[in-house]
């Protein structure tokens, strides 16, 4: 009876122990013990400029809360193939507690269940505010379905980036208005877009070879070309879906944006340009050997860095010809098989604060908020983010199907075949409406 009692007593004592070091473990201890001390933070990223930023300022999130914040960057063509095994591990057991997601995954990720819903911990926070973020960003890589699974992270809307050195220059002015009998003038269409790009390739050093290029084009298959393309089409007033996931594009409007950009392709864009990636493309007007390009806005700040560009000063931005281009953006999520979800969410809280987000966007970031976009120091910087903004705002994003990575691949195959002459245009626009309508959600 009494080793019975004894024996209850040290239970009793080993679970208060325990109880006393949780409650310990939650709470600061007196020596200055931070939060997340000993705790690594396994983040997945594309190696683009915005996660450079990013990864120049965690001193300060590891500063304030004693975690360790681990960044793998990743090629975007490695990342969905890395990241579909540890998505689908157990609850607690992925490699990544916090990924960056693009648009064209958020379906996916979210009909397979892999991603945490935040709603709960927005609602509990008294950091973050989802009304501060562009309402087309948030429809694109927040919400899925009436939930929050994501926060945006950068957005790269396509826009028209140009040479404003050349485009002032007033013989060429003059040039223009004794060939077509007006003024110079930004073009309004994809049409006027084309045939001012075929009138700004030209030899300038009068050895009889172009040596500026009417257009930078990358028509490397599948997700280069399909993203370009898909400016001269939603320019023109045709989309693949509807928000219904319904396929809405026509015969007429597909073969016309397809044909003007083949167009281009091959009267205004270098000879290697049907095979030329994001890197070659951009190569081709940092070394000044381009008058324009249809590229992500955050271009701008990345051509005027002397250590990568010779067009430095030179370079402007505004709308896609016709005013409606291509939305992207990537967002913050945490996987459901996340070892360390809460560590996550606090660096979710940090990154996308007011503060941070503004020192990203002075970095050369490109900015989701609203509040950052509008910022005096940010536009006393960049004056073109006033542009942006609205840019970011009118633009039309890809359409949000669980298998749109199988949608780009169908795109990018039909506008390279296009191209290269083995398929027409007319071809080419009825296999996409009906692989369209094949991969569609049901």
């Amino acid at each position: 009876m009494t080793k019975r009692v004894i024996t209850i007593f040290g239970l009793l004592l080993i679970v208060s122990m325990l109880l006393t070091a949780c409650a310990k473990t939650e709470q600061p201890a007196a020596d200055g013990a931070k939060e997340f001390d000993g705790v690594t933070i396994n983040v997945m990223m594309e190696g683009v400029p915005d996660t450079e930023y990013v990864q120049a300022l965690l001193d300060k999130f590891e500063e304030e809360t004693g975690a360790t914040v681990n960044i793998e960057v990743l090629n975007y063509a490695l990342m969905h193939e890395k990241l579909v095994p540890q998505l689908t591990a157990a609850k607690g057991t992925g490699s990544y507690d916090l990924i960056v997601v693009d648009n064209y995954w958020v379906a996916e990720f979210n009909r397979a269940g892999w991603l945490m819903a935040l709603d709960e911990k927005i609602a509990a926070s008294d950091k973050v505010n989802t009304d501060v973020y562009l309402p087309s960003m948030m429809e694109m890589v927040g919400k899925y379905e009436g939930k929050i699974y994501m926060l945006p992270f950068y957005n790269y809307a396509m826009a028209l980036v140009y040479r404003d050195d050349i485009f002032s220059d007033p013989a060429i002015q003059a040039e223009y208005k004794a060939r077509f009998g007006k003024d110079l003038a930004l073009p309004t269409t994809i049409p006027e877009y084309v045939e001012l790009a075929e009138f700004m390739t030209r030899d300038t050093n009068g050895d009889g070879e172009v040596d500026v290029f009417g257009a930078s084009m990358q028509g490397l298959r599948p997700d280069p070309t399909a993203m370009e393309f898909l400016n001269y089409l939603y320019s023109m007033g045709g989309q693949l879906y509807d928000t219904d996931g319904n396929v809405v594009l026509t015969q007429d409007v597909g073969v016309q944006a397809l044909n003007y950009y083949v167009q281009n392709m091959k009267t205004a864009a270098p000879p290697g340009a049907p095979s030329y990636g994001f890197d070659e493309a951009f190569a081709t007007v940092a070394q000044g050997k381009a008058f324009s390009y249809i590229t992500y806005n955050w271009m701008v700040p990345v051509l005027d860095n002397p250590e990568q560009s010779q067009v430095v000063g030179k370079m402007k931005v505004t709308a896609v010809p016709g005013g409606v281009g291509l939305l992207g953006g990537w967002g913050w999520a945490i996987p459901n098989s996340s070892a360390n979800p809460n560590a996550a969410w606090a660096f979710i809280e940090w990154v996308e604060s007011f503060e941070i987000a503004k020192e990203r966007a002075l970095m050369g970031g490109a900015p989701t908020r609203t509040d950052v976009f509008r910022d005096a120091d940010v536009l006393a910087k960049y004056p073109h983010y006033k542009d942006v903004e609205k840019i970011v705002g009118d633009s039309i994003m890809f359409p949000m199907q669980s298998r749109a990575p199988q949608i780009v691949e169908v795109l990018g195959r039909v506008i390279s075949e296009t191209i290269a002459g083995s398929m027409t245009a007319d071809a080419a626009i009825q296999e996409l409406i009906a692989e369209s309508n094949n991969l569609a959600d049901k």
